[in-house]
C-alpha cells in the first residue's frame, strides 16, 4: 500500500469545519446525467478532443474519435492539433457524429504553445519538464495574455516542486480570465501540494461554483482532503462523482476509490472498484499492485468472515 501512496503523491487529480465543507458538497452536487450514448468526432488526425472542459480522447490517424459515454444534451467540444487553431463550438444534442473543421495557423504564440503542450504530456523527468517550462515562457513572451499557457506552466511548475511560481502564474491567467474552473482546481493542487490545505479547499471550492458543480479535479481533491482527515464515506462520493464526470476516462479514480472503502471495510464495494481499473487499464503502471491488493483485500474479506 506504501508503494500506491507514494505513487499518487507523485502522479497528480488543517482542513475548514466539517460543516463547511459539507455545505460545499451539497451545493456542489450535480443533477443526475441524461442517458449516455456514442459519439464519433472527426477532425485532424491526433487533435485532442475535449468536452464541456474535460479531455477525452486524442484521434486516430483517420482524425476520427469514436466517444462512448456522452450525455444527451448541450455540450462544448473543443478540438487542437499542431499546426492548427484551436477550434471551440456547441455541441447541439442531435446526432452522433460531428465534424470539426481546423484552419491552419501561422500564429506563433499559438504554435508555441503546442509545442509547449506536447511536451509536457511527454516529460517524463525534471529536465524534459524545464524544457517544457521554456517553451511556455517563450509563448508568454509572444502573447502575455495567454490564461492556458499560464495554468500550462503552473502545472509543470507544481511538478517541479515550485509552488510560489506556480501561484504566480495561476493569478496571471486570471488576471485575463477571471472565472477559470481549471486554474481554481490547478490552484487547489498547489495549495494542496503545499500543505496549505484551508487554501486548498477554498480553491476547490470556487472551481466547483465557477463551473456549476462539473469540475472532476476538484472533486477529486476535495476527495483526498477528506480522506486525509477521516471523512472516508464523503470521500468516497468525491471520487464517484469525479468518475461520472471523467465517464471512465481516468482509471486511477477507481484505485483510489478501492482504497476509500478498504478504510471503510467495504470489501465488496472495493473489489469492485479495483477490478474496474483492471478492466479500462489491465497494462497500467498501478495493475501488478492492483492485482496484489485484490489478494490481500479478499484474504482480509475472509478473515473477518465476509464473502465480498
Amino acid at each position: 500500500m506504501k508503494l500506491i501512496a507514494h505513487l499518487l503523491v507523485c502522479m497528480t487529480l488543517a482542513i475548514g469545519t466539517g460543516a463547511s465543507l459539507s455545505a460545499q458538497k451539497r451545493a456542489a452536487r450535480p443533477q443526475n446525467p441524461a442517458p449516455a450514448s456514442s459519439l464519433t468526432i472527426k477532425s485532424e488526425p491526433k487533435a485532442i478532443v475535449w468536452i464541456d472542459e474535460i479531455r477525452r480522447g486524442v484521434t486516430d490517424d483517420s482524425g476520427a474519435l469514436v466517444l462512448h459515454k456522452v450525455s444527451a444534451g448541450r455540450h462544448t467540444i473543443r478540438v487542437r492539433a499542431t499546426g492548427f487553431t484551436e477550434s471551440t463550438t456547441p455541441l447541439l444534442p442531435q446526432g452522433n457524429r460531428v465534424v470539426v473543421r481546423l484552419v491552419r495557423t501561422t500564429d506563433e504564440a499559438e504554435l508555441k504553445f503546442q509545442q509547449a503542450e506536447e511536451a509536457r504530456d511527454k516529460a517524463g523527468g525534471d529536465e524534459a519538464r524545464q524544457a517544457a517550462v521554456e517553451l511556455y515562457r517563450e509563448a508568454l513572451k509572444l502573447r502575455p495574455a495567454f490564461p492556458s499557457a499560464h495554468v500550462g506552466l503552473a502545472r509543470l511548475l507544481m511538478d517541479l516542486n515550485e509552488g510560489e511560481k506556480a501561484l504566480a502564474e495561476i493569478a496571471a491567467a486570471r488576471r485575463s480570465r477571471p472565472v477559470y474552473p481549471e486554474a481554481s482546481a490547478v490552484e487547489g493542487r498547489i495549495y494542496r501540494e503545499m500543505a496549505f490545505t484551508d487554501e486548498a479547499v477554498r480553491s476547490f471550492q470556487r472551481a466547483l461554483r465557477e463551473s456549476n458543480g462539473f469540475q472532476p479535479e476538484a472533486h477529486v481533491g476535495l476527495a483526498r482532503l477528506y480522506e486525509e482527515r477521516g471523512q472516508y464515506e464523503i470521500a468516497a462520493t468525491e471520487f464517484q462523482t469525479a468518475i461520472k464526470q471523467l465517464s471512465d476516462s481516468e482509471p486511477v479514480i477507481y484505485q483510489m476509490l478501492g482504497a476509500t472503502y478498504e478504510k471503510l471495510e467495504k470489501y465488496k464495494e472495493a473489489l469492485a472498484a479495483y477490478e474496474k481499473y483492471l478492466e479500462l487499464a489491465p497494462n497500467g503502471s498501478l495493475a501488478p499492485a492492483v492485482r496484489s491488493i485484490i489478494d490481500q483485500v479478499r484474504r482480509d474479506a475472509a478473515g473477518r468472515d465476509i464473502v465480498p
